[in-house]
């Protein structure tokens, strides 16, 4: 679809006014606002136009319109003007990040608040890929009280640990067997293969040891899926009431309890490429999101991963601001996780 000239600046001004007042724009507005004069009975014609083609529609009985679904789709592809970051927000993103981090999760996590903040809509941020994550170990200290804390060690330095209760009848010297063996066969594979063994070879092994093994494989099982599975921090949960449509209290739950489990933010926080990615309304693929838009980028950190952030906010959100946020807050996430990286484990 192509558009004249007078049209593609009348959608975009339609666009960034009502992106500004959250107002229907009319012809009269619109007249003030355009590069080159014109007049209202023109502009009317156009509009009419824009109207047919499906990129913008009237709003109740004012003779306003808004951007619809598709303008915005037009807006973003053809006509968004790509202006650069504003100083103060670039400031603001570089001064942020402390530096008495002790764990990746604490910067990834506090990244997500960060561009919450600047934003004011709801954020998504995912540490750099688990996928080549190895096992260096697991250990078992004993709590007493038939209690024992499993502690993993991945190659990275990640440390992940859960505290388990153990059937009165086990002995902690048939434990300390088992962890040899795991320790023995496992260390050194990637943590997918480790779960798979777990599952198939492993557990006939543990027999020789213990009866029936599957309470113990299970803790692993457990504290491993938990290691090696993608974890989103959100920021700005509140957020979401402020431009959801939809005051349904059931759909504002189900929108919530979306934002709490992992596996349904991994199935839509996907970026299609290593650029900056805007889906909007029926493109994201959750239909409780057909209202929003969704800006999501993936960050390089070199030969540790690329992790993934998003924004998630209504489909009248600024998008040139947005885009322009997130590109630069990729690329300071990503140079405060090499820092990280380099000051810990280059030693």
């Amino acid at each position: 679809m192509m558009l004249t000239q007078r049209q593609n600046a009348i959608l975009q001004a339609i666009e960034r006014q009502y992106t500004d007042t959250g107002q229907p724009v009319g012809s009269k507005v619109l007249a003030t606002l355009l590069p080159v004069k014109v007049s209202s009975a023109t502009i009317r014609n156009e509009m009419a136009e824009l109207e047919e083609q499906g990129l913008i529609s009237k709003e109740h009985s004012s003779s306003g319109r808004v951007p619809s679904t598709k303008g915005y789709r037009y807006y973003v592809d053809h006509l968004l003007d790509q202006q650069a970051v504003d100083a103060s927000d670039v400031a603001i993103i570089q001064n942020s990040f402390g530096t008495n981090f002790h764990k990746i999760d604490e910067i990834v996590s506090q990244s997500a608040d960060i561009l919450s903040n600047l934003t004011s809509f709801t954020t998504f941020t995912l540490k750099p890929e688990q996928k080549d994550i190895r096992l260096s170990g697991f250990r078992l200290v004993p709590l007493g009280n038939h209690q024992v804390m499993a502690i993993l060690v991945t190659d990275s330095g990640e440390v992940e640990s859960q505290t388990f209760a153990i059937p009165p009848d086990m002995n902690t010297d048939e434990l300390e067997s088992v962890i040899r063996l795991i320790n023995d066969q496992l260390a050194g594979l990637p943590l997918r293969e480790v779960l798979q063994r777990l599952q198939q070879d492993i557990p006939m092994r543990v027999m020789h040891y213990m009866h029936s093994p599957n309470g113990v494989l299970d803790i692993f099982d457990n504290i491993l899926s938990h290691a090696s599975s993608e974890r989103f921090f959100v920021g700005g949960r509140m957020n979401l009431l402020g431009f959801s449509h939809n005051n349904d209290p059931r759909v504002l739950q189900a929108l919530y309890g979306l934002l709490d489990k992992n596996e349904n933010l991994a199935d839509f926080l996907d970026p299609q490429n290593d650029d900056v990615n805007v889906l909007i309304g029926n493109e994201i693929s959750n239909k409780l999101l057909k209202d929003f838009s969704l800006i999501t980028a993936t960050y390089d950190v070199d030969q540790y991963g690329k992790g993934i952030i998003a924004v998630l906010g209504p489909t009248r959100m600024p998008y040139s601001r947005t885009i322009g946020i997130v590109s630069a807050f990729r690329q300071e996430l990503a140079r405060q996780l090499l820092e990280y990286y380099h000051r810990y484990y280059d030693q």
